[in-house]
């Protein structure tokens, strides 16, 4: 698979993660831009690394297809563990570090299966979304706000 190609499937699939995030977020749900943006890329750099499985030198498809199921739903209860709800505000904290950590996993899936292109594509999408996706959604929620006053 191309770069240019790689690049669309995982923009894509970040892009659209981010645009649900974002209405959750307007919503006053606990996720928001970057935690969905990073499920969103998480799964798609799964999917695609699954697509890169080289039957020719040897690797059991459904062996590897197990692990990777095994992976990630192990580590999904491991991100399951850093979520909390606060008690006095009741809001939901820690969604973002569970996704992190589960695409790190999926990372890791990448790694394992030596989908280098795919990697150098979804790496820097993940630190586009960490570092973005805040602000975005703060400059959304002002822009909102102001919004909101102008029509009262």
């Amino acid at each position: 698979m191309e770069y240019l190609e790689i690049l669309t499937r995982l923009g894509i699939a970040t892009l659209v993660g981010g645009a649900i995030g974002l209405n959750r977020d307007l919503h006053g749900k606990p996720t928001g831009i970057r935690t969905l943006g990073i499920v969103g890329l998480g799964a798609a750099l799964i999917v695609i690394a699954s697509l890169n499985f080289d039957l020719a030198e040897g690797p059991d498809r459904n062996a590897v297809s197990r692990v990777v199921q095994g992976v990630i739903t192990g580590i999904g209860f491991l991100g399951a563990g850093v979520i909390f709800r606060q008690a006095d505000t009741n809001q939901v904290q820690g969604l973002t570090t569970a996704a992190c950590i589960w695409l790190t996993a999926a990372i890791g899936i990448v790694c394992g299966v030596a989908a280098w292109r795919l990697l150098l594509v979804g790496f820097p999408l993940v630190f586009l979304v960490l570092i973005l996706g805040g602000p975005a959604e703060r400059a959304i929620h002002r822009w909102r706000d102001r919004w909101d006053q102008r029509r009262s």
